[in-house]
């Protein structure tokens, strides 16, 4: 119940999410947390404030100029009474005036006056929400120090597909709850490489594996509840990534190193859970390759070994690899973890049946250089928050020395 007694000050815009608030109070007030609502104009379009009254037993808020609070200055005690200030939807002409510092009504007006955590939850259509500006606003507020919550993507009321739509009451809730949790890597940034790449042979083919990037999304997740700052560097995958990390999509293995390379030096602990592609194809043809020959003959060359090249670095971060193993899997893992130089390393066997690639449950051996562990079979969210566990204690242990 990390939400407890906290004070939530639920800022609702004019979008058409907006009518999921009053379930957002709700489930906030089922954890425990004081609401209170401040309604713009647009938002009162799509939902009303008695509902929202009704939901979480205190007035709604209108008006910057309030007679019935203290000195008629509602903004200001409004503003000094909240610990969070969450702006749920939170569309595109709100996220700019917030970025531009403007204060024209209540809700912007009490944005820049406190001194509370502020957490937008976006929504908006795919276009706006990838539109140059918006994107522009989106990096302005994140160095001003404000989280983001989604969005997510998906069909929206407009008929369109995309990213845009605000994440489900739950996910909101449950992301506020991790912000609040049990910090252990509090002001850590981590990178993470989750899921699979492909290496293409052609326009239409591509050499691939297994990986569906459950493990590494769910690393990211137990990262951002112990308070980290995540960039989540993700292959071709079909799940959908934690709200609040700032996730990259990539499809070769050449595109990974380079992001992860460009997001390192900035990084105190760097997670690589990413199935990379060992080899790609040296020529890669630009038509199709038509069946002709009874064989066909591919040369391959190696791709850059991104885990070496980090641990390499003259300054490198914390850095834990993954090795995923049909035999000999302590032998193997052993022996990456001392020749890559790594600080930890976990290991899974791929022949357990359930277990590992495309299922929801995996087990790990996690060894670092004068320890072990042996994590059981877990389903991957569970073993996700033992393993960042290990991580912020072995991290923080060889910070101290």
């Amino acid at each position: 119940m990390q939400l407890f007694n906290k004070k939530i000050l639920l800022g609702i815009t004019g979008g058409i999410a907006a009518y999921k608030t009053p379930d957002v109070v709700r489930k906030l007030t089922a954890q425990g947390a004081q609401v209170r609502v401040v309604l713009t104009r647009g938002a009162a379009e799509f939902v009303s404030p008695l509902s929202l009254q009704a939901v979480s037993g205190n007035p709604v808020h209108t008006q910057l100029l309030d007679e019935q609070a203290e000195a008629g200055m509602g903004h200001i005690e409004l503003a000094k009474w909240a610990d969070i200030l969450l702006i749920a939807p939170a569309t595109a002409n709100c996220m700019a005036k917030l970025a531009q510092g403007l204060a024209d009504d209540l809700l912007t007006t009490i944005y820049l006056a406190t001194d509370a955590r502020v957490c937008l939850a976006p929504a908006m259509n795919q276009k706006m929400w990838k539109a140059r500006a918006t994107q522009e606003n989106l990096h302005r507020l994140q160095l001003h120090g404000v989280d983001f919550i989604g969005p997510d993507a998906g069909e929206q009321a407009c008929g369109d597909v995309g990213p845009g739509r605000m994440v489900e009451p739950e996910a909101i809730v449950s992301s506020l709850a991790a912000m609040s949790g049990d910090d252990k890597l509090a002001g850590k940034h981590l990178v993470i490489t989750a899921g699979p790449t492909r290496e293409p042979i052609d326009p239409v083919r591509y050499v691939s594996n297994h990986s569906s990037g459950k493990m590494g999304f769910a690393i990211a997740q137990a990262a951002i509840e112990q308070g980290a700052r995540v960039t989540l560097i993700a292959g071709p995958v079909t799940i959908a990534p934690p709200a609040n990390a700032t996730t990259i999509s990539v499809t070769t293995a050449q595109q990974m190193y380079e992001a992860v390379m460009r997001h390192i030096p900035q990084a105190d602990i760097f997670v690589a859970t990413a199935a990379v592609a060992d080899y790609k194809v040296s020529d890669v043809a630009e038509n199709k390759i038509k069946k002709s020959d009874e064989k066909l003959t591919l040369t391959f060359v190696k791709n850059p070994d991104i885990l070496k090249e980090v641990a390499a670095l003259p300054s490198p971060p914390f850095t834990v690899g993954f090795a995923a193993e049909s035999q000999d899997v302590e032998a193997y893992a052993r022996g990456k973890l001392r020749n890559k130089k790594l600080d930890m390393i976990a290991a899974n066997d791929i022949t357990r049946e359930g277990l590992g690639f495309n299922s929801d449950e995996n087990a790990l051996h996690v060894i670092w250089h004068d320890g072990d562990e042996h994590l059981p079979p877990a389903s991957k969210t569970d073993l996700a928050k033992t393993l960042i566990a290990l991580v912020a204690k072995q991290y923080n242990n060889k910070m101290s020395k």
